[in-house]
């Protein structure tokens, strides 16, 4: 079965990915290679040696698997020249929310100005004609309202992490109003969006103070898997639902230049929404055995407890939607990890790419 739902748009297509090492980045680099893109992956090394990255060996598939610091504009806009990428995704990133209170600056550092010299590197090649920059649903000034944030609304951010995720959008729509403008496209031919996520799980992942690793952690250990915030209500979604987003938003900008340059949304069915203690419970049961245990600090770091996304931009205008549901999600997901200590991985993301386009 092929994975390809974007009638062979991707073949032969020149794609440099930047964080292809990470949870996302590896991911969306097998799609693309299953897709006969040119891959060229732009990272820092990966976190550890059960990293989906390392454990599919897609790093020895692509085109170029190259070790650089998206800090470094020079570095970038050299390598940029020398692949001469068509297609750009940026998810390189510091991405967690507790680690931000720890290193402030380098989380501003690396989502901020790395996102800024990812654009220059954009800017300075003139093979790029579409660049998605990924961002978060954190970016949005989160007031734990009841319904989703549509992609109007303000930017803002309680945490570090959130706040650089929102001062990245606020970059990326500058540049794009300064440099890439849709009414100048002619001059430039470029076109740059920016997409928003919700809390993205899969296979592979094995990220501190994400709760599927901690689930997975604890489980094989057989120790009780411990919930810091238990009543926190996400939107829970598979990797696949918004990376076949993106793609899908790729390909379209690719089209029609300066009808999709813009911010989006790509989140789940608002029956996904749920609290990380029922998707904790979903893993154990997946799992098949376990045992949950609340240990919710009233002193705890800040994090956000309600936090959604209105998708209805991406359902009318690109004709996206999610396909799985919080089971399938959760199924899916747990699936990776009871195989990932004795099957050849590739196969087992090729295999799960294909049973979610099905």
């Amino acid at each position: 079965m092929s994975v390809d739902v974007f009638n062979n748009f991707y073949r032969g297509k020149r794609v440099l990915v930047t964080g292809h090492t990470g949870f996302k980045g590896s991911w969306l680099s097998i799609w693309l290679y299953e897709l006969g893109a040119e891959v060229v992956g732009v990272s820092l090394d990966p976190i550890t040696e059960r990293d989906n990255y390392v454990l599919s060996g897609i790093g020895q598939k692509i085109k170029a698997d190259i070790r650089a610091d998206i800090c470094d504009g020079e570095s970038m806009k050299g390598i940029f020249q020398e692949y001469q990428p068509e297609i750009v995704f940026h998810l390189a990133a510091q991405p967690l929310v507790r680690l931000s209170y720890n290193i402030p600056v380098e989380t501003y550092e690396t989502n901020v100005m790395g996102t800024i010299h990812i654009l220059e590197a954009i800017r300075a090649t003139n093979s790029v004609k579409v660049g998605v920059m990924i961002t978060t649903d954190k970016c949005y000034e989160n007031k734990e309202q009841i319904w989703g944030y549509r992609e109007n609304e303000p930017m803002g951010g309680y945490d570090p992490y959130s706040s650089s995720k929102g001062a990245a959008e606020i970059a990326i729509a500058s540049w794009r109003r300064s440099f890439f403008h849709p009414k100048q496209y002619k001059k430039h031919g470029k076109s740059i969006a920016s997409v928003r996520a919700g809390n993205v799980i899969g296979g592979g992942d094995w990220a501190l103070d994400r709760i599927i690793p901690d689930c997975i952690k604890a489980l094989e250990s057989g120790k009780t898997v411990d919930i810091r915030s238990p009543r926190a209500i996400r939107p829970w979604q598979h990797v696949l639902e918004p990376l076949s987003g993106y793609m899908l938003l790729a390909q379209k900008m690719w089209d029609e230049p300066t009808q999709y340059c813009e911010g989006w949304n790509f989140g789940p069915r608002a029956e996904s929404i749920s609290t990380v203690w029922d998707v904790a419970s979903r893993v154990v049961e997946s799992f098949g055995c376990g045992e949950l245990r609340d240990l919710s600090d009233p002193n705890a770091l800040h994090e956000a407890d309600l936090l959604m996304l209105d998708i209805s931009k991406v359902k009318f205008q690109l004709g996206w939607e999610p396909r799985m549901n919080i089971d399938q999600t959760v199924r899916l997901t747990v699936d990776w990890y009871k195989r990932y200590q004795k099957e050849e991985m590739y196969k087992v993301c090729v295999e799960q790419i294909e049973k979610y386009i099905r």
